[in-house]
């Protein structure tokens, strides 16, 4: 494509970082691969965990297109919120928002510099030995080990990331150590990034709730989980064993500037 300059905007939620594209009026939808992994370049251009544009959408407030730093599709719980914060600061919506994201509808809440995100239910965790598989709008492979912080993420992760039964479509490696009751830490190497990122929304709500089906958690819960780049809160309901709902992801979104590229 034809060079072009393009205005963004720089957010962040718990150090998971994106670039934001107002593209209401379409002007970005010509940015093909090439320009989405130069703009995440961390040497050679912006530098993000993933790109993101705010679309129009015919029936909800926006649309999220939400792209991982490769310029592969998925969806980012941590993007999701701060594509709330962005939409917010674009005057698109007020304190409560019905968007649209790769994995369907969502409905968040934003107060201050905190976005509240409503996740989709959950109806299985899959076991793999003493692990779990569970999809949370993206798939998430987590495993508890005793010091999270010990772990080599990036070797460890690569390795299940990259294993036969993961290899062709990809899965998010998320390593659980739990601190105390209903508090966690986690670290994730996410597919895309193919690096550990400071924090994952996604992983984060997997970790949890594979925490609530490990230990056979019922009814309603909060639970506080560390990760590299801050704190966030996952609410969640248990319907059955291995099955949620009332989901709700919720932490800061924080812009961090803004500016523009050619590309």
């Amino acid at each position: 494509m034809k060079k072009m300059n393009v205005h963004f905007y720089k957010y962040q939620g718990t150090g998971n970082d994106f670039v934001m594209l107002d593209n209401r009026t379409g002007v970005y939808d010509v940015l093909g691969v090439k320009e989405i992994k130069q703009m995440c370049d961390r040497r050679f251009g912006i530098g993000a965990d993933g790109l993101i544009k705010i679309n129009q959408h015919p029936n909800l407030a926006f649309e999220m297109d939400y792209y991982n730093s490769d310029g592969s599709k998925s969806f980012c719980g941590n993007g999701a919120r701060c594509s709330v914060a962005f939409a917010d600061f674009l005057g698109v919506q007020t304190e409560a928002v019905d968007f649209w994201a790769i994995d369907g509808s969502h409905v968040a809440r934003i107060n201050g510099q905190k976005v509240a995100l409503v996740m989709n239910d959950v109806h299985e965790v899959h076991e793999i030995d003493s692990d779990y598989l569970l999809y949370t709008g993206s798939p998430h492979y987590i495993q508890f080990v005793q010091s999270v912080e010990k772990v080599d993420v990036f070797a460890q992760g690569k390795a299940i990331r990259y294993q036969d039964a993961f290899k062709l479509d990809g899965v998010n490696v998320n390593f659980v150590e739990v601190i105390k009751d209903k508090e966690l830490f986690v670290r994730t190497y996410e597919r895309g990034v193919e690096d550990e990122t400071l924090s994952c929304g996604t992983g984060v709500t997997a970790a949890v709730l594979a925490y609530g089906y490990k230990i056979g958690l019922k009814d309603k819960h909060t639970i506080r989980v560390k990760t590299l780049g801050g704190e966030l809160e996952v609410t969640f309901r248990v319907q059955d064993h291995g099955k949620f709902d009332e989901i709700q992801l919720l932490g800061p979104a924080i812009q961090v500037f803004k500016g523009e590229i050619n590309v």
